[in-house]
């Protein structure tokens, strides 16, 4: 093996939740372009499924815990490429749902990664930013599943009576979760509403509990120690 590749590996090895974060910003880099076909949309959710599955590797948990994590993983992926393979939208909904619980479990087991010890390495800083971006996931895909239960939960400046695109909705969570306001997507119905209020209370826990908390020990860390009398 090329020395190259022994050092990417060892890279890999010692900061997983860094390729993690990669690998889900290059998804929303990627998927503009894959949004408008059938065979896109597919490949995006076996992409989504390959970020899961990375997730899952960075917390290193228990064959107990991953076995309910690929219990809603499998199902999630057959049901995708179902709905694109059949033209059967009502199958994409159950996806969806599927895969913005197993974006919120996958949250939850890197939070727990981060909160379990009191000291702050290179691989859980980059944990945290790979942590909101599968909360953003998580809530894009409820906003998905609930404008497709509940027609007419969003509306927009452009088009504002037709369903929210798929970047639309990962947008509009982006911007709740950072804390930047609304954007040009607006919820309408009450289901939507509640949505986007849980959303709003978890980017601000997150910030103030998670990311403190991380910032608070790397300065612990960094504190030079008090001069001796």
């Amino acid at each position: 093996m090329p020395i190259a590749w022994l050092r990417w590996l060892v890279t890999l090895r010692r900061h997983p939740s860094a390729f993690l974060l990669i690998v889900q910003l290059a998804g929303i880099l990627l998927y503009p372009v894959m949004e408008d076909t059938q065979a896109g949309r597919a490949l995006f959710g076996a992409f989504g499924i390959l970020v899961l599955s990375l997730a899952l590797w960075v917390v290193n948990r228990s064959a107990a815990v991953n076995w309910i994590a690929w219990s809603l993983a499998v199902p999630s992926v057959l049901l995708s490429l179902s709905a694109a393979l059949f033209d059967q939208p009502s199958l994409g909904i159950y996806a969806h749902l599927l895969e913005s619980g197993l974006y919120f479990y996958t949250a939850g087991s890197l939070i727990a990664y981060m909160l379990q010890d009191h000291a702050v390495t290179s691989d859980e800083l980059y944990a945290a930013g790979a942590t909101f971006t599968l909360l953003a996931w998580a809530f894009a895909f409820a906003f998905s599943v609930c404008q497709q239960w509940y027609p007419g939960s969003f509306t927009a400046a452009v088009d504002p009576t037709s369903a929210r695109s798929w970047m639309e909705l990962l947008f509009l969570s982006f911007s709740l979760l950072s804390g930047v306001g609304l954007s040009d997507v607006v919820p309408i119905l009450p289901q939507a509403r509640a949505l986007v209020m849980l959303e709003q209370f978890a980017g601000v826990m997150y910030i103030a509990v998670v990311v403190s908390r991380l910032i608070g020990l790397t300065i612990l860390r960094v504190k030079p120690a008090p001069p001796r009398d």
